[in-house]
């Protein structure tokens, strides 16, 4: 088994304006390399063995400034664990947003569902658990990967039948959410950010 440690990346300049990112390449700012601080001192308590990041700029910066606290190199760029593609719905106000389609769940035009996103987050983290079990030594066991709200936001609705995260949760900037992974197998370890 191993267990995943997924980071939302540090705040961007379109986290502050709650303006919809996406797959839009925004870097972090410098209250988002604080949240990657603040998160690679809270890791730096515990043992991780590799990291894994997402390809966009926001996700990959978070994981350099952990994995050099961490004294890790990037083991992986990892496509699938790229934020949700908003189509039409990118780059727009969250209340804009909300005002034009509804919900989170609607179908906007050249976007993904979160079911999609979900489906290829969680096929990539099982390749990067496998893998980590594969290349490694010692084998890895513990491996942080970086990534993105909506994604986590996916994951976690899935492995949770739904039920989870609640309606209105956000998830922060820099916080973490531990998995424990086995072939076929991927389980939420705490309802709340271990973050």
């Amino acid at each position: 088994m191993t267990h995943l440690t997924l980071v939302r990346h540090g705040q961007t300049d379109w986290n502050l304006a709650r303006r919809i990112q996406g797959s839009t390449d925004i870097p972090l700012n410098e209250t988002g390399r604080e949240d990657a601080r603040w998160a690679a001192e809270k890791l730096a308590a515990t043992t991780h063995h590799a990291v894994y990041t997402s390809p966009l700029l926001r996700a990959k910066e978070t994981a350099e400034i952990i994995a050099d606290r961490l004294g890790l190199e990037i083991a992986g760029v990892v496509p699938d664990i790229r934020e949700r593609e908003f189509g039409e719905g990118e780059g727009m106000l969250v209340p804009d947003y909300i005002e034009t389609y509804g919900d989170w769940h609607a179908e906007v035009p050249g976007a993904e569902s979160l079911h999609q996103v979900g489906e290829r987050a969680i096929a990539a983290l099982h390749a990067i658990a496998r893998e980590a079990r594969r290349r490694s030594t010692p084998r890895a066991e513990s491996v942080i990967v970086v990534a993105h709200g909506g994604v986590i936001r996916a994951v976690i609705d899935h492995v949770s039948g739904g039920t989870l995260p609640r309606d209105g949760e956000v998830l922060q900037n820099g916080s973490a959410h531990r998995f424990l992974a086995a072939p076929g197998y991927l389980r939420l370890l705490e309802e709340s950010p271990v973050l």
